[in-house]
């Protein structure tokens, strides 16, 4: 698990501007317990960054970059209110592969790759819920493909053109973190409030102030190949704590986990963060100010945020969020996926990605033990629709299936429904002929969305169904095989369990152990 700011291009720490003075509190057992609730945001994340003190200075350490560069078209809606008027929180955690300085270098290995454009080879999603009660992690294995929308470097004003099909690690290198964070809004239509980077450094330094993280694997393990790959990583059967540079080992192994790619890195990577969250939580050594002290001065040099995080005093009131989350509602997943031909990249697994990305946009918990929320409360548009009359909407046949062809005139049909309720805008698109299994109300830009949600209430459509998609120009109702005939539609059961092709782990989990692939024995 490689962590490291964007690029050794950004200005320097020492001449980034104080965004605030902190406040500094009295007393040491006020100081202690502060910075331990500090330290807990970024294990919580499994960044390895931690200690945030109320010190100015440290504002000065903190790197910024801007939250989002790509094109403001494929911005997701931003997330709404609960009906308590709370809101939850999405944060992007970002790692790379950069060698941006000596002991990055060191770390990371790969003299060939010192100073290039970093890539993102690690990314995961955190949800808070608006309520504080859960917390659900989603990590997308570095080998995705997806598409990467244009974005513009904020330092050099240099745009990058759209690609599609393409490595999602690559976004890193095209602007700086708001691409990447471009890039999984355009691929989730998850909004995403802030986001976070860290380095090597900091993942060895973390894992030492904590004095070891207990891992598991169920066979001796040598992370080395005879032409010089892995990590390095050499540890016994059974449970061991590591800290150092072997923790930053465990986090970076690919060969020797399972079947030696990325997604057994990222299991991998989930068993450490739930590990280091039940520690940190169990260990009172870590109130001792001494060892806090040092700690924060190398996490803020190590740490690379969005300006809505960037200083301390912010950092601290995420860490208080993020406290409120029980250890056993921690939830880590794996972004469902499936092999791109023999190519050995991955795309996600489209129904199941979709069902989890749907549950963190309306806020489920992906554990099960919500209980039954109003998606209404939570997908409510805060933009105001138009007069029924002055909505233009297009109705397409999207009724086809593998195995029944369309069924003709429904679109005109659904038309003419809307038009009788008043909607004379509304018109029936018999260009094409998708192929859809569940009605859905499409839109293209955030200020349609009130439009589109009032076409699905006066359908009896759910909220669920209405979705942002840069495919369509306007409002456009596809009338799916799930409504082939009359003129009420009926919504099907929604399934709001967690796919099991996510792999989900709780947080309180302690049994998690690493399959060892037997060509590493030892």
């Amino acid at each position: 698990m490689s962590l490291t700011p964007a690029d050794g291009k950004r200005p320097a720490a020492g001449k980034r501007p104080s965004d605030g003075d902190g406040g500094r509190p009295k007393g040491r057992s006020r100081r202690a317990l502060r910075w331990s609730a500090s330290v807990l945001v970024l294990v919580i994340l499994g960044t390895a960054g931690a200690g945030f003190l109320y010190y100015q200075h440290l504002n000065h350490n903190i790197k910024k970059d801007p939250l989002n560069i790509g094109d403001e078209k494929d911005r997701a809606a931003e997330s709404k209110a609960n009906a308590a008027g709370q809101k939850p929180l999405n944060i992007l955690l970002i790692g790379s592969d950069a060698r941006d300085s000596a002991e990055n270098q060191k770390l990371g290995g790969a003299k060939d790759t010192f100073d290039t454009p970093a890539r993102a080879d690690v990314q995961m999603l955190l949800h808070v819920s608006a309520d504080r009660s859960n917390m659900s992690v989603v990590s997308m294995p570095r080998d995705t493909l997806t598409d990467i929308p244009k974005c513009t470097d904020p330092d050099t004003g240099k745009t990058y053109a759209a690609e599609t099909d393409v490595i999602t690690n690559d976004s890193l290198g095209r602007g700086g973190p708001g691409c990447t964070v471009a890039t999984w809004e355009k691929l989730t239509d998850i909004h995403i409030d802030h986001f976070m980077m860290v380095d090597f450094a900091g993942v060895v330094s973390m894992a030492d102030a904590i004095g070891g993280v207990p891992v598991c694997v169920d066979a001796n393990i040598y992370s080395h190949t005879s032409s010089g790959k892995g990590s390095g990583l050499k540890l016994k059967k059974g449970t061991t704590a590591v800290q150092g540079t072997q923790a930053l080992q465990w986090l970076r192994t690919r060969y020797g986990f399972e079947d030696d790619t990325d997604i057994a890195r990222t299991k991998a990577q989930h068993q450490y963060m739930n590990s280091m969250v039940r520690q940190l939580r169990e260990n009172a050594t870590l109130s001792n100010p001494t060892k806090l002290r040092s700690l924060a001065e190398t996490a803020t040099k190590a740490l690379t945020v969005d300006n809505g995080l960037g200083t301390v005093a912010k950092l601290y009131d995420l860490s208080k969020e993020l406290k409120k989350v029980p250890t056993g509602r921690i939830t880590m997943t794996t972004m469902p996926w499936e092999y791109s031909g023999s190519s050995g990249r991955v795309v996600p697994r489209t129904t199941d990605a979709d069902q989890l990305f749907r549950l963190v946009r309306e806020d489920i918990a992906l554990d099960g033990k919500d209980k039954k929320k109003s998606t209404t409360a939570v997908k409510a548009s805060t933009d105001p629709a138009a007069a029924d009359d002055k909505i233009a909407v297009q109705v397409e046949n999207g009724t086809r299936t593998d195995t029944t062809g369309a069924v003709r005139g429904r679109a005109t049909s659904i038309a003419q429904l809307l038009v009788a309720k008043g909607f004379k805008e509304a018109v029936a698109d018999s260009s094409t002929a998708p192929s859809q299994a569940t009605t859905l109300v499409r839109y293209p830009s955030a200020d349609l969305e009130g439009d589109a949600q009032r076409i699905a209430k006066a359908l009896g459509i759910p909220t669920s169904a209405v979705k942002k998609s840069t495919s369509v120009s306007g409002v456009t109702l596809v009338v799916g095989a799930d409504w082939t005939t009359g003129t009420k539609y009926k919504a099907p059961a929604e399934d709001d369990t967690t796919p099991t092709s996510a792999d989900a782990l709780n947080g309180s989990d302690t049994t998690a152990c690493m399959h060892v692939d037997p060509n590493y024995v030892w």
